[in-house]
């Protein structure tokens, strides 16, 4: 919206930094704004272009507060034109996960804050031309389809400017599309964590160039009957024993020879055995392992190679190969190893022996298993090892879960929690607010402590009666 109600005052000096600064300030329709300026000179040509534009009937706007002048730059830069600034500056040193999750996110905030033009595309049609077109760096120069053509071209004149965000209901907007599906059911909790993570850090991005004054997503909060849940659901931990049978049965798993399913057995016992994440165990080398004959073992975690897709890896393959999450670059975890997990790599190693670069675990071909072949492996294996009931449940549901168990035996056995996240690659306070989770079947052991002492609390009432 334009104004012409415009007010302009005398400039201020803001004594409550290190150095002073020179404050003009002005209002546009009732609404204030100010900037601030570290000498009175500049601060007087900017009150000085404000007030011509006044005295020349120029209208001002009600959103940046400034007349269309003055509104060049980054207070027009649009939504789309950030994400596409921020992308280029963030590509080369994210990941490829992270590559995948920018791309995600912003293809869904990049169209909540367009103009009601004409033509919208259909929002599949929409997102496809973002997510595989438009903002991927590597992708920008493929040939287009007729359909993609006309809907960049669509969402380059529609894409509103990011100052419109300083509308609080602009803010709710885009908070409200980060939580919705393309059909617009509600998102799943974790999606729209990392989609709001994003966005957050893009529109921080905007704050740091001067085009936001504070980040609009900060004034946004949930209900608290929507906040995500936190933690493991303890539904899919399994205890001891049933960690054993789901490892016994997944050498059952495969063909004739039941190879595919032997092949993956240490995979599985490290996120068991050792708390490695899947792509963590999938980067784990011989000469990483210390594997005794007798006792336990030791294994250096300094690799992951998680299943990110061709479109976001520099090379091209369906792996990216990465340093430890959030660790710095170069940076190991020693993981002491038990003895069942030494003898399962031992096994392992005599009967498939390594890939061409020492990979202990790789496909029939040589190649990075692919997380879809383990998952499918996994699916065999808890029929095999699960009684039905227990199938059709979430136990052990997914591989991951096999991580789970083992974090929540360390933290039960009552190791401390300290050295519990040094071996599961975590800090202490993610640690008790995620893994910290009892194992199925203690609560049986639970309620009997418990009905003990309400026995020794009720022999007591019985002694003081008499």
């Amino acid at each position: 919206m334009k104004s012409y109600k415009v007010s302009v005052w005398k400039i201020s000096i803001n004594r409550t930094t290190k150095k002073p600064s020179y404050v003009v300030r002005w209002s546009v329709d009732g609404s204030p704004f100010g900037e601030s300026y570290k000498t009175k000179a500049l601060a007087d040509r900017f009150r000085a272009k404000l007030i011509r534009a006044v005295d020349a009937g120029e209208p001002f706007d009600t959103v940046t507060g400034l007349p269309d002048s003055l509104r060049g730059g980054k207070a027009s830069l649009t939504l789309l034109e950030l994400a596409l600034q921020y992308v280029d500056n963030r590509w080369a040193d994210a990941s490829a996960k992270q590559r995948d999750s920018m791309t995600d996110s912003l293809a869904v905030a990049v169209p909540s804050l367009v103009k009601p033009a004409r033509g919208r595309p259909e929002p599949t049609i929409l997102r496809k031309a973002l997510r595989s077109y438009l903002l991927p760096v590597t992708r920008r120069e493929r040939e287009r389809p007729d359909d993609v053509v006309a809907a960049i071209r669509w969402v380059e004149k529609a894409s509103l400017p990011v100052a419109e965000l300083t509308e609080i209901d602009r803010a709710r907007e885009l908070a409200d599309a980060l939580a919705r599906k393309l059909d617009g059911k509600r998102a799943a909790n974790q999606t729209y964590r990392r989609r709001r993570a994003l966005t957050f850090n893009v529109l921080e991005y905007a704050v740091e160039l001067e085009m936001l004054p504070s980040n609009p997503l900060a004034r946004v909060r949930r209900k608290r009957g929507q906040q995500p849940v936190q933690g493991v659901d303890r539904r899919v931990v399994v205890n001891p024993r049933q960690a054993r049978e789901l490892l016994n049965a997944v050498t059952y798993v495969g063909g004739y020879d039941r190879a595919s399913g032997r092949r993956l057995r240490a995979f599985f016992g490290c996120m068991y055995y050792a708390a490695t994440r899947p792509g963590e165990a999938l980067g784990l080398r011989r000469s990483d392992c210390e594997l005794p004959d007798q006792g336990w073992g030791r294994i250096t975690v300094q690799e992951t190679r998680p299943s990110a897709g061709k479109t976001w890896t520099d090379s091209g393959e369906a792996h990216d190969r990465r340093g430890l999450k959030q660790r710095s670059s170069g940076e190991v975890r020693l993981v002491p190893i038990p003895p069942p997990l030494v003898r399962m790599l031992r096994e392992h190693l005599e009967e498939f022996g390594t890939a061409e670069d020492g990979r202990i675990f790789s496909s029939e071909r040589g190649n990075v298993v692919a997380s879809s072949s383990y998952y499918r492996v996994w699916q065999q294996t808890r029929e095999l090892g699960l009684l039905p009931d227990q199938v059709a449940s979430v136990l052990a549901a997914k591989p991951y879960d096999l991580r789970h168990a083992c974090v929540s035996q360390w933290l039960n056995s009552g190791v401390p929690a300290p050295e519990v996240a040094a071996r599961a690659g975590h800090s202490v306070d993610v640690l008790l607010k995620i893994y910290a989770k009892c194992i199925d079947g203690q609560e049986a052991e639970m309620n009997d402590r418990i009905m003990k002492g309400l026995g020794e609390e009720e022999s007591a009432g019985d002694s003081s009666q008499d």
